[in-house]
């Protein structure tokens, strides 16, 4: 393991509780047909688990066997100073070719930020004298801040812009430019498919949620009040519940990977927004309705929990499992192909993988290639 990871993985566990599930009396038939469902997009970092909850059974934990909070750990960007995050990043580089550099970024690292959060923006002269380029870097392409995964840097604009044209026209023929790997609590069915379901951002209280339009009009889309989003999926393994799912997103929307799951009554593991949206009656998985989703800490089953070696009052660590994984850049300029940068996953997913007895298969342990 990378020796700047080490230095950052938080081997000691703090126990604290967590909020309390909310029960939900609908039956399943009635509430997934439900036209909506809304999804918080506050920032997963400030969702804390609140209030007190019910005493929690302690898992007796194997010798053989221990949670990714205590091996390898989760990276808690908070306690590193300017000049660890910038090394931790420069020890992050996956792709390297003029002008072109690819980095693997943690979870919780935000693109941009406010005033004087650090931020890769901010990070990005400190990052260029780390690397010792003459030229300064911009951002090209990058993963969602609570996610994991490949950021594409630039140091040429004339190259950047070649490349936006490319994905502009790449989007327009619906070709793949990025693909995800995500683990997640149930299995999508079918195993491989199309998930075509319009997206809108809604105020529902404090918060600024992201809610599924099931039937939108043609003057929605023009008036801008919902946008199409489309997301292919395939279930690449599944076990004990959970799958190893690869997304291809077809369309750019906040939250759309995770919304789209949950229509597929899945969550990704770690998610402690969307996941809210979720129930179950009798081991049947069923969608919430409006005025009961709230963001919250994720809720396991107890059988769940016992194969992570976790505890329910400690799952508001459990960092969301959704990467990054693949970035294709269409032939552009003098390029006559396609261009495919790849980061694997972090440790602690792998690790996860192990635990619930996923497969890692090709898609997940392919190395970088042009």
């Amino acid at each position: 393991m990378n020796q700047m990871w080490k230095q950052i993985y938080v081997g000691t566990v703090t126990l604290t509780s967590t909020m309390q599930g909310q029960s939900c009396l609908f039956v399943p038939r009635l509430v997934t047909s439900l036209a909506s469902c809304p999804l918080s997009t506050v920032p997963r970092s400030n969702i804390k688990p609140k209030g007190q909850m019910h005493k929690q059974t302690q898992h007796v934990k194997s010798s053989k066997g221990v949670s990714i909070l205590q091996d390898p750990g989760i990276p808690v960007l908070g306690k590193l100073t300017r000049q660890g995050l910038v090394e931790l990043i420069a020890s992050s580089v996956v792709y390297k070719e003029y002008p072109l550099i690819g980095i693997n970024k943690p979870a919780g690292l935000s693109i941009t930020g406010k005033g004087r959060d650090l931020c890769l923006i901010s990070l990005l002269p400190d990052l260029q004298q780390q690397l010792q380029l003459s030229e300064m870097l911009h951002v090209v392409k990058a993963s969602h801040r609570d996610h994991s995964g490949l950021v594409l840097l630039s140091t040429c604009h004339q190259t950047t812009q070649h490349i936006e044209n490319a994905f502009i026209q790449a989007r327009r023929k619906k070709e793949v430019i990025t693909s995800y790997c995500a683990v997640t609590v149930g299995v999508p069915e079918p195993e491989a498919g199309e998930i075509n379901i319009a997206l809108k951002q809604q105020s529902i209280g404090e918060h600024k949620m992201v809610v599924p339009v099931f039937h939108p009009t043609a003057g929605s889309f023009r008036r801008k009040e919902a946008k199409k989003a489309i997301t292919r999926y395939k279930v690449l393994d599944a076990a004990n519940g959970c799958a190893l799912v690869q997304l291809q997103p077809l369309a750019t929307f906040e939250s759309m990977l995770e919304v789209h799951l949950t229509l597929k009554l899945c969550a990704v593991l770690g998610d402690h927004v969307y996941s809210g949206c979720l129930g179950k009656v009798l081991d049947v998985p069923f969608r919430l309705p409006v005025e009961s989703v709230i963001p919250r800490t994720q809720v396991l089953d107890e059988t769940l929990l016992q194969k992570l070696h976790m505890d329910q009052n400690h799952m508001w660590k459990m960092p969301i499992h959704l990467h990054l994984q693949r970035l294709t850049i269409p032939p552009f300029g003098t390029r006559k192909s396609e261009t495919v940068i790849t980061a694997a996953p972090l440790p602690y997913f792998t690790r996860n993988l192990e635990l619930l007895g996923l497969t890692k298969n090709e898609f997940v342990e392919e190395s970088t290639k042009k």
